[in-house]
């Protein structure tokens, strides 16, 4: 008899046609969900008869309460290595397998890159104007050469991040709570102190991972060092910035805007505050969401589940 996967949260319908779905079929009864099911209480009610589930990142949490009220659960995959909404010894301790996969590049560094062109030469904004038959142009914005970024952690993500702002002529500066000025030297940015960081940056833009330490990290101190001109970039996770103190930020215009691709809350709530800030640019956690990223993440998928029908799971997070 097949065993029930669900796949969730595949906002764009493109799961099955991102991978080779042929080595599971007939021991696999898929159903796909391709809207969020909201929160813990809805999650439970539409997931008890699946024995196999696949997460997209953290879109759809699995904290103890819900892995212990989904009886026939036996195999949990994440797409990516890391899930901090994944109580993985719960998941032990239940008996569950949890699984990763791989992933494809360095997608989000674009998404920061973009909200930071969009912050400055607004293409998106003046793209739009365009469409809408306006007569021409009416904005004018700084151009990234010769302006200072500084990278919140200096990671996989953060080194590339840096690396595209040098190709555009920005000098780069970098802090986090374990960086050293070696490993800086060797990414050819600048080391410097966490207040320094947020005073000289034109832009400061968050690679560092959320964990206990982190959470909070970027509050109202680190807003008031900030110049007035300058623009905060989140494509990490929305907890790490203390939304009250950049609510405050950006209406007392402290800081001239921000570039946000994550949120405490997603999907974000339409009565959001951000979504009606006119020095504020959107995204829907966009990060990883590309086509070559979703091949590599289903591809394992995949894989995930054929290992563990023929008891040799691969990739495995408990």
């Amino acid at each position: 008899m097949a065993m029930r996967c669900a796949i969730l949260d595949d906002y764009q319908n493109v799961a099955l046609a991102s991978a080779d779905w042929s080595k599971i079929k007939g021991d696999v009864d898929i159903k796909v969900f391709h809207e969020h099911l909201g929160g813990p209480d809805k999650a439970i009610a539409a997931l008890q008869e699946f024995e196999i589930i696949v997460a997209m990142r953290e879109r759809t949490g699995f904290p103890k309460a819900v892995i212990d009220a989904l009886p026939r659960l036996k195999l949990l995959i994440t797409t990516g290595m890391r899930n901090a909404s994944i109580d993985t010894e719960a998941a032990k301790a239940r008996g569950v397998t949890v699984c990763g996969t791989g992933a494809f590049g360095s997608p989000t560094s674009g998404i920061a890159i973009g909200l930071m062109l969009e912050l400055t030469r607004r293409i998106g904004y003046e793209n739009a104007r365009m469409h809408a038959g306006a007569p021409w142009q009416t904005t004018i914005g700084p151009d990234l050469e010769g302006l200072t970024l500084g990278t919140l952690g200096l990671g996989k993500l953060g080194q590339r991040t840096a690396a595209i702002a040098k190709a555009f002529g920005m000098k780069v500066i970098a802090w986090s709570q374990n960086l050293t000025p070696e490993k800086c030297g060797q990414a050819g940015v600048g080391y410097v102190g966490k207040e320094e960081l947020f005073r000289q940056s034109d832009f400061v833009t968050i690679h560092v991972v959320l964990s206990a330490r982190s959470r909070g990290l970027v509050g109202a101190k680190e807003f008031s060092l900030m110049k007035p001109t300058a623009y905060l970039i989140n494509t990490s996770r929305g907890p790490i910035v203390d939304e009250a103190a950049m609510l405050a930020a950006l209406r007392e215009k402290k800081i001239a805007g921000a570039g946000l691709d994550v949120f405490d809350v997603e999907p974000l709530p339409l009565d959001h505050p951000l979504r009606k800030m006119d020095n504020v640019v959107l995204t829907p956690h966009l990060g990883y969401v590309s086509l070559q990223n979703y091949r590599h993440y289903f591809a394992g998928v995949v894989e995930d589940i054929r290992g563990f029908l023929d008891g040799k799971a691969v990739r495995v997070l408990t």
